[in-house]
């Protein structure tokens, strides 16, 4: 079963709230801090800090970062910085994704190209450690899935290298514009949600929250002391939370096909509880491209995370045959499949759709042929096995070595996935 975390952004959320939370949820220390020497960054130490505010105890990170280490950089000289490290090629792309997010954010305010904006604070060391260390971190933690709440919004206004500017700033404000993400105000006059927060939960997460079985939760805070700006309210913490489990299948109406009748008598209740989660449908049309464009395409999207690709043929203006590329992705993948479709294919746009899915219980086994072991992915409902799928590199290899028909390979394999349950 996948897991999934939810951000409670109760008080806002800045990069080092979200990856002190993970910390707290379990997140080791040791291994972050592995992660990120990968980056080849110096000039900076982490500082991580048991706290206890307004009867809340949990995590407070800080990136300590020495003087003269706070360059203004561009999006390539980011991208050399990540690209040239020895993080795992997902961890790049995912977070190179929440960097080209806030470099678009950016332009768009400038009036200019994504290449051609100086991050400042968002491109000093600290911010490439919050945005590394949280998409690592979840990696690590073995998060498939991120949802989050709405997000709180400060208020008044807050200096920045370009000046005094008005909460939420103006690069915060463009990334929940682009995302559509919903906003709560709360009444203080600061900034509690940064950039960088808002960059990595509009890149990651769905926002609703989502029905599951908690297994941690994990305070991350912040540095300020947060004041109401009327003065008739308590402080606020300046915290945020994430709740991280497993997925359990939603008490709301469900739509037809959500209960099916139980596989055999050895069911108690008679029916059959089904996972659901929300994808995206990604699609292009392509009238100007080749077989082999288009199959070594496939092949880069499944690599890069893409849960199916297919192909169907279609129609387009002047009666001219064409292929429809579509993509099924996850929320926090949609980004990095969408750009590898503009990179990889003559297209000019990607159409995003979102779909709600219903999914019975998956799980990959190896079993035992006269032949050797080999993998097949089963179906499971109520616990039973109910449809088998060989792994097709598997039965070759034995269809290989043992000069059998391949076919009988893979019906013993078949056989033996429904003989062990």
């Amino acid at each position: 079963m996948s897991r999934i975390a939810y951000f409670d952004c109760f008080s806002g959320a800045s990069g080092d709230m979200l990856l002190g939370s993970l910390l707290d949820a379990g997140l080791d220390l040791e291994e972050l801090e592995a992660d990120l020497a990968l980056l080849h960054l110096t000039g900076y130490r982490l500082s991580v800090q048991r706290v206890t505010r307004h009867g809340l105890s949990g995590t407070h990170l800080q990136v300590d970062v020495s003087d003269g280490e706070r360059p203004a950089r561009t999006m390539p000289a980011i991208e050399r910085i990540i690209g040239d490290s020895e993080l795992a090629h997902h961890i790049k792309e995912q977070s190179l994704a929440v960097f080209r997010r806030i470099a678009r954010a950016e332009a768009e305010i400038h009036g200019t190209t994504p290449d051609q904006i100086h991050f400042h604070e968002i491109g000093a060391v600290d911010s490439l450690v919050d945005i590394v260390g949280f998409v690592s971190g979840l990696d690590r933690l073995g998060i498939d899935s991120v949802y989050s709440s709405p997000l709180a919004i400060g208020s008044g206004t807050i200096m920045t290298e370009h000046g005094r500017l008005p909460v939420p700033a103006p690069a915060t404000l463009a990334l929940l514009s682009q995302a559509n993400a919903p906003t709560i105000p709360k009444p203080v006059q600061t900034e509690i949600l940064t950039p960088t927060g808002a960059a990595l939960l509009t890149e990651y997460a769905v926002f609703r929250r989502p029905a599951m079985t908690i297994h941690s939760v994990g305070y991350g805070f912040g540095s300020k002391e947060l004041t109401p700006a009327s003065g008739e309210e308590p402080g606020l913490p300046n915290a945020l939370r994430v709740w991280i489990g497993d997925p359990v299948a939603d008490e709301s109406p469900a739509p037809l096909g959500v209960t099916v009748p139980a596989p055999s008598a050895s069911s108690q209740s008679g029916a059959v509880t089904l996972e659901r989660d929300e994808v995206l449908l990604l699609a292009c049309n392509l009238d100007d491209t080749t077989g082999e464009l288009l199959g070594h395409a496939m092949q880069r999207l499944l690599d890069a995370g893409a849960l199916d690709v297919w192909f169907t043929p279609v129609q387009m203006k002047k009666n001219r045959p064409a292929t429809q590329l579509s993509v099924l992705a996850r929320p926090q993948d949609a980004h990095q499949l969408a750009l590898l479709l503009l990179r990889e294919t003559p297209t000019l746009g990607v159409r995003h759709q979102p779909l709600a899915r219903t999914k019975a219980s998956r799980e990959l086994r190896t079993v035992a042929t006269p032949w050797g072991p080999a993998r097949v992915k089963v179906k499971l409902l109520a616990g039973q096995v109910v449809a088998a799928s060989p792994e097709y590199d598997d039965c070759a290899r034995l269809a290989s070595e043992t000069r059998l028909p391949l076919a009988e390979i893979m019906e013993v394999v078949r056989r033996a996935a429904y003989e062990g349950t």
